[in-house]
């Protein structure tokens, strides 16, 4: 006759509060490092989207240079400094007879309400060379300097 050894069998039916809280930890981590992701997203977009309206801006009056050669030169007043020109002081102009000095008035208050009042814009034609340069305040992502200026030029022959 064998005799057997009493067996304790303790079957595991559930978790340890110890390993709901390591799974909640590690939850945790991941949240946080998602919504830290997610505020930086948001300001990289936002940052793009002002570098996208810059660059229609500067290809608008460019186009506009283009379309009336014999005037280019008169497009260089479309030049502009920061705080100079107020958003709430553009009005639409209506109408079809709109000459150069409108075309350029309207195009600076488009510069300064897609960018804001701090922007500012450079335009110069030497010999049919154009260079357009808009400037802006746009460093979100750096704390250290967050109002530090970004250009983009455009530079083409008309």
């Amino acid at each position: 006759m064998t005799r057997r050894l009493p067996t304790f069998s303790r079957r595991q039916s559930g978790f340890s509060l110890l390993e709901v809280l390591i799974a909640i930890l590690v939850l945790a981590f991941g949240l946080l490092g998602f919504a830290l992701l997610q505020t930086m997203n948001v300001r990289f977009v936002q940052s793009s989207n002002y570098r996208t309206q810059a660059t229609n801006l500067a290809y608008d009056l460019l186009d506009q240079m283009r379309s009336n050669r014999y005037q280019a030169g008169w497009y260089t007043n479309a030049t502009f400094a920061a705080n100079s020109i107020k958003a709430s002081s553009c009005t639409r102009v209506l109408g079809d007879g709109q000459g150069v000095t409108s075309n350029i008035t309207r195009w600076q208050c488009q510069v300064v309400q897609a960018l804001g009042e701090g922007a500012s814009a450079t335009v110069q034609n030497a010999n049919g060379r154009v260079t357009v340069g808009i400037t802006w305040g746009d460093q979100r992502w750096d704390p250290q300097n967050p109002d530090a200026q970004t250009t983009f030029t455009l530079v083409s022959q008309l």
